[in-house]
């Protein structure tokens, strides 16, 4: 029992550890979601002589109206972003650097309660993961004592269906807020094609690991008592089944006592009378019930 129960805590702290370390690179980075932006291209210049529009401005005559027959998407770039709860980054079309803004300020009015209530959600989510593995963890510790296991289990699994619960809250509110930006954002963020990053896919991997873990954890917390409760009826049953063979021993053994007492007596009684006296039909009767009765 006590190997099978370390194995399922071994187990469960593993699932557990997987789910905090997913769960702290996701709250950590900014590829929850990708995509491309589609920007105007900016003016040519000495500095600059691609991916730009050249209007071809004649310095002789800088009043002469020059046409560019850029149309449609060729007038636009399409530079990379990539959003994370904190922050978002998109390339920028003047050099090979970055620009990142806070993704909070990005957010409409409407969905920055819902925003800030996720961000609570993922941080309380983390706490939560990292007392179940403290609690797990000290239930390898003390796996010698049953009780105090049992004690530790059932705190642990408390606390990581609590997180996993936190954490799909969280991941389906972020969602939701960013679905919210993506229409009614700033115009010059909105994406003109997105999808889902890596550092999402790591959210809801923590999540699947979390769930796993509070589902092992129960697993072993209810098999572990039933166990227990199995070992200690057992070891009732054969109390009670010793004690039940005592008591017959010792009734018996007093029956034979009583009787051979009861003939130690009467013989007594015969040889100081001087005569043989035959012992009456009735009195053996008498004592072969009373034997039988004390048998019962």
């Amino acid at each position: 029992m006590k190997t099978t129960r370390k194995c399922r805590t071994l187990l469960s702290v593993g699932l557990n550890f997987f789910a905090l370390f997913f769960s702290i690179t996701a709250f950590i980075t900014t590829y929850w979601c990708v995509g491309t932006q589609r920007v105007p291209k900016p003016k040519c210049s000495k500095l600059r002589t691609h991916q730009c529009i050249d209007y071809g401005v004649n310095e002789t005559d800088p009043n002469k109206v020059v046409y560019s027959w850029e149309t449609g998407d060729d007038r636009f770039l399409f530079r990379q972003f990539h959003t994370g709860i904190w922050s978002s980054c998109e390339e920028n079309i003047h050099d090979e650097s970055e620009r990142c803004r806070s993704f909070i300020d990005l957010a409409p009015a409407s969905e920055k309660g819902m925003l800030w209530l996720s961000l609570v959600s993922e941080m309380l989510y983390i706490v939560l993961l990292v007392v179940g593995f403290s609690l797990m963890c000290l239930e390898l510790v003390h796996s010698s004592n049953v009780i105090d296991g049992l004690k530790l289990n059932a705190f642990a699994a408390v606390f990581t269906v609590l997180s996993g619960l936190l954490g799909m809250v969280a991941h389906v509110m972020y969602t939701q807020v960013f679905q919210v930006t993506v229409s009614h954002g700033p115009p010059d963020w909105r994406p003109y094609n997105w999808d889902y990053g890596w550092s999402f896919c790591m959210a809801w991997a923590s999540f699947t690991c979390c769930m796993g873990a509070s589902v092992t954890t129960l697993n072993s917390y209810t098999k572990t008592v039933i166990e227990f409760r199995h070992k200690r009826k057992t070891f009732e049953q054969s109390i009670r089944e010793e004690h039940a063979r005592e008591a017959f021993g010792y009734l018996r053994e007093h029956s034979v006592h009583s009787i051979s007492k009861s003939v130690e007596v009467y013989s007594s009684q015969s040889l100081k009378s001087g005569r043989k006296t035959p012992i009456p039909a009735d009195s053996l009767s008498d004592i072969a019930t009373s034997l039988g009765e004390e048998q019962c």
